[in-house]
Parts: C-alpha cells; structure tokens; sequence
C-alpha cells in the first residue's frame, strides 16, 4: 500500500460544524489539524486547545501561513464563496460544507478560482461514503434496476423554533440560501442523484408551515423528471415531529428491482435476478428499524461520513486525479435546488434543467 505524505488542514468557523471537521481530521491516517480560524478569537482558541492547533482571528494571517495546506469551509451556506476563492488564490485545496453554495452562480465563480488556481475544490458529500449508498450506486452502475422507472427522495424532519432563533442568519435566503430543502434535504438530493441520474425538469411548491421569523420554507414538495425517463418525488420539511426522528430516505425502482435506503441502512434491497452478494448486503446492511440521522437534533450526526470524504481528497490531490466529490458534483444538487424554488416562486411552473 502506498503511504502518502500526511497533509495539514486549517478550519475556517470554530462552530458545531468546527467540531465535526476537527474530529474527522484528527481521526485520519496522517493529517493534521493544523490551524483554526474564527473572527471571534476566543472560539478558535478553545477549538485550537482542544486538537492541538493553532488559534487564529485574523484571516490574512491565517492564509498566509506557509504550512497550511488544505482549508475546510464550516461557515453560513451563502457565506462559502468569498473564503473559498481567498483560500484557492493563497495556494489552498479547499473543502466546503454543504451546500457548496446557495446559488449555481456563486459555486461557478468558485470553480473559476480553483481553476485558475490549479487547486482542487472538493465539497462535503459526507452521505456518499455510506456501504449502503455505495451498494446502491453500485447496484444503478451494473443495470440491476432495469429501466429505473421511479426515484424519490424523502426528508421528514423537525427542527424547533428555538433552532432557527438561535442564528440571525438561520432561515434566511442570503446565508441558509433556503430552508427545509436547501438545509437539512441537500445530502439526500445529492444521494438521490448520484444513483438514479440527473433531473432534467421540476414541478414544485413550497409553504412555511409551522416556523415564525424565517424567510425560507419549512415544507416543500417538488415532482422530479429524470434524465432516464424516471418520475419521482422530492419532499422536505422541518415540521415533521417524530419521537425518534424520521429517516431521511432515497427510494429507487425500476423494471428489474427496487431498493429504499434509510439513512444509513436499506429497508428495501430486492432485484428480478439475484447476485451472490445480495445475501451479504441484506445481512450487513438491513439492520434494525432506522432512526432519523440528525432528523431532530443536528448534532447526532456522526463524522466518520467526513473523515472518508476529507481521506478522498487529499488522496486524490497525493494521486493528482480528478476527486469523487468536486465542485461540479456538488453543483448538481444545487441546481436542483435552485430550480424546485424557482418553480414554487413561480406558481408551480415546470422548470427544465
């Protein structure tokens, strides 16, 4: 196996997400957390006690250290591109949260820097590295579904007023850049997606339901045209109370076989023409009654999802190819995105891609 030179990682925003990049690094093979930035200084000094790091408030300073390798972006969505592109034009990879931006426009000027740079901008599509997504893609790659005929994805979760309280930016269209799908149902679009293939139209509409003091909706439901021909469902919310919370899922089907996955278990996994495998996946993978991952509280999420997302990039930047999770990758469910809330602007108007 070859061992690649370890690499050392700087984190911009000393927040909840800080904590879950910090963790994710330190849990690597090799890399290092190196440096922590954030404008209010005694964050980033605890963050930086916490892992061993350095302690910055200053951003100039934090950029120009000459050690600092690759940088990892935790701030408000619509607040990832102007430290993206300093980051790529100091000489910095950059890594960014999810979503990569609030607009396709913004995450294009983005894509500009790291081109001109020549740095790689990968972005965090942490539920990608889960085996049952993977068994999924896997499954969409070999043509087990057949004609896929029917692709949902579904994200019933529930987040109190005092979440949305507890941000001035939380709920907003200039920094949350949306609210229950732009949020909490990126990582599922994307997952969606990058099984079943690309959307080409949307029909859509949107309410705020159960939330006070927000510019974004809380509940949205959007009909989805596929490349393939497919049909399917896309809803999100936030006001769907659950006492355990409700798993986020991706539903495919198809002429030759089916497969539902639960966050990070498969409740469905049936094909017209069984493979080996299939036996192990069920016992592997289909394990218990799922629970809502981060449905309720936004802080039960694990980061072994980054820690394998952060491993691929600095992997494919050792192997100088191209990385599973770009910035073009990361601009598909955007664009989704930004066509499901153009249509419910619009009256539920069929958008096309």
């Amino acid at each position: 196996m070859q061992i690649f030179r370890p690499m050392k990682f700087g984190i911009i925003g000393a927040g909840m997400i800080g904590h879950f990049h910090a963790k994710a690094i330190q849990a690597m093979a090799g890399s290092t957390l190196h440096s922590v930035f954030d404008l209010r200084g005694e964050a980033a000094e605890k963050i930086a006690a916490e892992y061993g790091a350095k302690a910055y408030s200053n951003f100039e300073d934090f950029l120009a250290d000459p050690e600092l390798e690759i940088v990892t972006i935790g701030t408000p969505s619509g607040a990832h591109r102007d430290p993206a592109i300093a980051s790529l034009q100091s000489g910095k990879h950059v890594i960014c949260e999810k979503p990569l931006e609030v607009t396709t426009e913004r995450i294009d000027d983005m894509i500009a820097a790291a081109t001109t740079a020549g740095k790689t901008l990968a972005a965090v599509l942490n539920r990608r590295f889960q085996p049952a997504i993977s068994a999924m893609k896997k499954a969409s790659m070999d043509g087990r579904f057949g004609q896929i005929t029917s692709a949902s994805a579904y994200v019933k979760w529930f987040r109190t007023q005092a979440y949305y309280d507890s941000g001035a930016w939380r709920g907003t269209w200039a920094l949350d850049g949306g609210g229950a799908l732009m949020n909490q149902g990126v990582h599922t679009v994307d997952q969606l997606l990058h099984v079943a293939g690309p959307v080409v139209a949307v029909t859509a509409s949107t309410a705020l339901l159960a939330h006070e003091r927000i510019e974004v909706e809380d509940a949205c439901v959007a009909i989805l045209e596929f490349a393939n021909g497919a049909r399917g469902v896309l809803e999100a919310s936030t006001c769907c109370w659950s006492s355990t919370g409700h798993p986020a899922e991706v539903q495919v089907c198809g002429t030759q076989g089916s497969a539902f996955l639960a966050d990070e278990s498969l409740r469905v996994w049936d094909f017209a023409e069984p493979q080996d495998h299939d036996a192990e996946i069920r016992d592997t993978l289909m394990v218990g009654a799922a629970r809502g991952l981060g449905a309720n509280d936004p802080s039960a999420i694990n980061f072994e999802g980054h820690r394998r997302n952060f491993q691929e990039v600095v992997d494919s930047i050792h192997e100088n190819r191209p990385c599973a999770v770009d910035a073009t990758e990361a601009r598909k469910a955007v664009a989704v995105i930004n066509a499901v809330y153009r249509s419910a602007r619009e009256g539920g108007t069929r958008i096309t891609l």
